[in-house]
């Protein structure tokens, strides 16, 4: 069994060893420079934790994995460009390098090639493997569509809120289990419950991104905090404040995100103090530990031993202590 941070080095390592032959080069550019950022690969680290579950040789379908972290770093490249975000992993946006144009044209053949290198599977596995991947790739866009549209609402619901980033984010680690134990020939219960174990994550993992982006250290996090409070992103914190928050204090949140023109640094710093005031951060990191403890129960039902799942029940603690 492959420890994750074996497997995430399994991953770098073949990620740099692409070869983009292509003409012409400067629409490849863009698409190396976004993959050779880093980042926490957890989608493909994910795939082949998975699979290493039932089979010894992850690096045989390092491809796919890697398949999914393209497909990955295109939705954000393309998310970037529509937040209008200057930074991502404490560099330059493509669209803040390069320009709009290229980050649209880019993003698209790392689309079409992130397909490309899912497909380089076991052929007895390919079907299974593109609905899989297809599917998610819808849910995202719908996920997205929902996200830009809860920007111009004010009456966004909780519930509204989870199944939003269910689709935009958690179905896609959902996607990478499903994957490697589709390739790993599991039983179909485990493959289920593998599913439900990786949507369960995903939630926590993006609530925990909610919080990072309000009480984050800028200089671990990479990129500027307080993102989602300037651009009235309606995240859980700030739909809960608005829920939970007195007449002062719904009056004040109201204010601000209904302000055309405001100090980007004061908004950031009087929503955070109302936060505080109302008490957002505990919930947020109680409902955060919720979900990882739903999760932790669909990888119980997984049908291998316990020493067999100990790297990814690790794997599992060290995104919940993440502080990035």
């Amino acid at each position: 069994m492959n420890t994750s941070n074996e497997i995430l080095q399994l991953v770098n390592t073949f990620i740099d060893q692409q070869t983009y032959d292509r003409r012409p080069t400067s629409l490849y550019d863009p698409i190396k420079y976004v993959l050779s950022l880093g980042g926490k690969r957890i989608r493909p680290v994910l795939m082949l934790l998975a699979y290493n579950l039932y089979k010894d040789d992850p690096a045989s379908i390092l491809m796919p994995a890697i398949g999914l972290e393209t497909y990955h770093n295109y939705t954000l490249l393309h998310d970037d460009l529509m937040d209008n975000a200057d930074m991502r992993r404490g560099h330059d946006t493509v669209h803040k390098k390069w320009d709009a144009n290229k980050a649209i044209l880019s993003g698209d053949s790392m689309l079409v090639l992130a397909y490309q290198r899912m497909q380089q599977c076991d052929s007895r596995h390919l079907q299974a493997v593109l609905d899989v991947f297809t599917e998610t790739a819808l849910e995202i866009g719908e996920g997205q569509e929902y996200d830009m549209t809860f920007e111009t609402r004010n009456d966004v619901t909780e519930a509204e809120y989870i199944e939003m980033i269910r689709l935009k984010t958690s179905v896609l680690l959902a996607c990478a289990v499903k994957i490697g134990a589709i390739l790993a020939d599991a039983p179909e219960n485990d493959i289920d419950n593998l599913y439900k174990f990786g949507e369960q994550l995903g939630l926590a993992f993006q609530l925990q991104d909610d919080l990072l982006d309000v009480y984050g250290d800028p200089k671990v996090f990479g990129k500027a905090i307080g993102g989602d409070i300037t651009s009235n992103k309606k995240t859980y914190m700030l739909i809960n404040a608005v829920n939970r928050a007195n007449a002062q204090q719904r009056q004040e949140l109201l204010r601000w995100i209904t302000a055309k023109v405001f100090d980007r640094e004061e908004k950031v710093k009087a929503v955070t103090e109302l936060y505080d005031q109302i008490g957002i951060r505990q919930l947020c990191e109680e409902k955060i530990g919720y979900y990882f403890g739903q999760s932790r129960k669909y990888l119980d039902k997984v049908s291998v031993s316990n020493a067999a799942k100990q790297n990814l029940r690790q794997y599992m603690d060290e995104l919940l202590h993440r502080n990035k």
